[in-house]
């Protein structure tokens, strides 16, 4: 799957998301990120590429809402805040219809902390959020995940670095 497939299935959804999107930032490859890692995991399997392209419906609302834009594109930052909370909207209810409600959970946390990250400008604890938050939705949830969490909630410093020990942890059990 691929920026590429998301540009498709927002094409196909229509609307404004769909006359926002920018073909030429579209590609069939890319560096995998956070929709590729929840994917390869053994919750996801079976069902990869749903998990895949709701994930990409998700990090492209994030990407909307503090950039930088990837196919979805506005110069307009009310436009941007609402087509990514739409965005948001249209990954959540296809992980709800596919009945994952840990899942959406896990993604609600993911959304509300990556929105407290970039409110205190630290942009190693949102990409850490969103590296064991795909984590969690692929293998599932630890304990170390809950705690770290909870640090990230309170601001702890060592949040960070609490998120993507318990993301590597859970990946290599």
């Amino acid at each position: 799957m691929s920026t590429l497939s998301l540009f498709e299935a927002l094409r196909a959804h229509g609307g404004t998301v769909a006359e926002l999107l920018d073909r030429n930032r579209a590609s069939a490859d890319g560096d995998p990120g956070p929709p590729q890692l929840a994917a390869a995991g053994p919750r996801t399997a079976g069902r990869a590429d749903e998990y895949e392209l709701l994930l990409e419906m998700i990090l492209e609302g994030a990407q909307l809402h503090y950039g930088p834009q990837r196919i979805v594109r506005t110069e307009d930052p009310d436009l941007a805040l609402l087509v990514g909370d739409q965005l948001y909207a249209l990954g959540l209810a296809r992980l709800a219809a596919l009945g994952d409600i840990e899942a959406v959970s896990e993604l609600a946390d993911v959304i509300s902390l990556v929105a407290q990250a970039h409110a205190t400008a630290d942009s190693e604890l949102a990409a850490a959020v969103w590296e064991a938050g795909a984590a969690a939705v692929g293998w599932g949830a630890s304990e170390e995940h809950v705690k770290a969490k909870r640090m990230a909630r309170r601001g702890d410093a060592g949040a960070a670095e609490a998120l993507r020990r318990a993301a590597e942890l859970v990946r290599s059990s």
